[in-house]
C-alpha cells in the first residue's frame, strides 16, 4: 500500500519515523518550505524534511497545495493513503479526493474535544487528566471528519505541554500505523463526530495569555505555567523584573492578599493567590538570562519581602 506523508514539525517526525520503522511504503513526503532563521537568515529545513532525507524518501515543499501542478504531481504518485500530521496548511478538496482509499489526519486530542491548532496546550491549561490522539478521515471542515480510531493516555499532574507533546507524537505514530493496517485490510471503521457546545475549540496561543493573575486559584496558575510551555510561557513581574515561569506548584494556605510575596528562599518564590493558597515558583528565566532553578537565581538576585528592608 503506497503512502504519501504530509507533515512539518517534530511531532510529525515521530509519526513518520514509526511508519518507516513499520515498513510502510512511504513513496514521498510533503512538508512546508524551508524558512530563514537566525541572524544570517539561512534557510533551515523542516524537521520532517531532515528526517525524510536521511530515510531516503523524496521530499516536496510546495508553496501551495492548490496549485494545479502540485495536485497533478501528487496524483502521479498514486497514493493509496495520505497521512497528514501537523502539516500546517489547509488542504483543498481536490487534494482530499486524490488517494484511492483515504486521507487521514493525526490529531493530538480525543476528538471532538479540542478541535483546532493547540489541543495539547489547552488540555493542560484546563487541568485535564486525560488526553490522546485521534486518527480522523479528513474533510474540508477543520478536524470534523469521521473518527477511524483513538488512543488515550493520562496527563501527569506535573507534566507540561512540551513533555506531553513528545509523548503524544509517539502515540500518534502508533495510532497512524494501526490505522494503515486497518485500511489495508478493509476493516477501518468510521464513527461520526457528535460535536456540540460542550466541547472546547483549541484556538491559537498568544502572548496575552502569559501574565499570571494572582486573583486566580493556585492550581489554575500551575496549569497555566504547564500549559504555556514551550511558548509563550507564563510570566510575572517580581520586584520590577519580568520573569518567565517554567515550573511551579501549589503551596500552603495563606491569609495574605493575592500577589503578596510570602517567601523567597531555597524552596522557591511563594506568592499568595486568590483561593488562599500560595503558588511556589521553582524554575524561572529573567530577561537576558537562562532558564534556572529559582533558588539559584535568588543567590544573586534577592527578592525583598513586604515589611522587610
Amino acid at each position: 500500500m503506497r503512502v504519501v506523508f504530509m507533515g512539518t514539525p517534530a511531532f510529525a517526525v515521530a509519526v513518520l519515523r514509526r511508519l518507516v520503522e513499520d515498513r510502510w511504503d512511504v513513496a514521498a513526503v510533503y512538508s512546508q518550505p524551508d524558512k530563514p532563521k537566525n541572524r544570517g537568515m539561512k534557510l533551515i529545513p523542516t524537521p520532517v524534511k531532515e528526517y525524510a532525507l536521511t530515510a531516503g524518501i523524496p521530499v516536496f515543499q510546495p508553496e501551495s497545495c492548490r496549485d494545479a501542478a502540485v495536485l497533478e504531481q501528487l496524483r502521479g504518485l498514486e497514493p493509496d493513503v495520505i497521512v497528514v500530521a501537523a502539516y500546517g496548511k489547509l488542504l483543498p478538496q481536490a487534494l482530499l479526493e486524490i488517494p484511492k482509499k483515504a486521507i487521514i489526519n493525526v490529531h493530538s486530542s480525543l476528538l471532538p474535544q479540542y478541535r483546532g491548532a493547540a489541543p495539547i496546550n489547552w488540555a493542560v491549561l484546563n487541568g485535564d487528566r486525560e488526553t490522546g490522539v485521534t486518527i480522523q478521515y479528513m474533510v474540508r471542515e477543520l478536524d470534523a471528519g469521521d473518527i477511524l480510531l483513538a488512543k488515550s493516555t493520562p496527563i501527569g499532574p506535573e507534566e507540561d505541554a512540551g513533555q506531553l507533546y513528545d509523548r503524544l507524537a509517539v502515540l500518534g505514530g502508533e495510532a497512524a500505523s494501526e490505522a494503515l493496517a486497518l485500511l489495508e485490510r478493509g476493516e477501518a471503521p468510521r464513527t461520526p463526530q457528535a460535536y456540540g457546545p460542550q466541547y472546547q475549540y483549541a484556538g491559537l496561543l498568544s502572548r496575552e495569555m502569559s501574565p499570571l493573575d494572582w486573583s486566580r486559584p493556585a492550581q489554575d496558575l500551575v496549569n497555566q505555567v504547564r500549559g504555556l510551555i514551550p511558548w509563550p510561557c507564563a510570566a510575572t513581574d517580581v520586584a520590577g523584573v519580568q520573569w518567565k515561569v517554567f515550573r511551579a506548584h501549589a503551596g500552603e494556605e495563606t491569609g495574605r492578599a493575592p500577589g503578596t510575596i510570602l517567601s523567597a528562599d531555597k524552596n522557591g518564590v511563594a506568592v499568595a493567590c486568590g483561593d488562599g493558597r500560595a503558588l511556589v515558583i521553582t524554575e524561572l528565566q529573567a530577561p537576558g538570562g537562562k532558564r534556572m532553578a529559582a533558588a539559584d537565581y535568588l543567590r544573586g538576585h534577592p527578592v525583598p519581602l513586604p515589611g522587610r528592608s
